[in-house]
């Protein structure tokens, strides 16, 4: 038997199943994550977009970028590389405490700035696009 998702995506493209997840919450969350979607293709022309594990959006480019996750009081986009990237405006919210990832944690009524969050999506393909993986800061506060 096959699962939902597995069911759900056959002859889908990942953009059509994303954008049936956005259609699908119809509340502040899809408003929300298409919001950041448009961010991400804004800051990345060129960014593939997936759908993996069991239905998570995912943005790459030469790696994955972020992904995009969607819960009863969040939206969450997870930078894999994100303890990697230089945050000055601080988007970071969540997931501070490891060593690669970091995570910015949107809930409703808030907003995030277009500016930072585009400079952020463009630093994760450049460390991509380089090759190379930079470690985390230290000393952060």
């Amino acid at each position: 038997m096959k699962k939902r998702s597995e069911s759900a995506s056959e002859g889908r493209s990942a953009s059509e199943l994303i954008s049936g997840r956005i259609a699908e919450l119809g509340d502040w969350r899809g408003k929300t994550l298409a919001r950041m979607r448009k961010l991400i293709r804004d800051a990345d022309p060129d960014v593939v977009e997936e759908w993996k594990w069991m239905g998570t959006p995912v943005w790459s480019h030469d790696g994955i970028i972020c992904t995009g996750e969607s819960y009863k009081s969040v939206v969450k986009l997870t930078f894999l590389k994100g303890a990697s990237l230089k945050d000055p405006k601080r988007l970071f919210n969540s997931s501070l405490e490891g060593n690669a990832r970091r995570a910015i944690d949107i809930h409703d009524g808030e907003e995030v700035d277009e500016t930072a969050f585009k400079a952020l999506v463009r630093e994760a393909v450049a460390l991509n696009t380089s090759g190379k993986t930079r470690g985390p800061k230290k000393g952060r506060s």
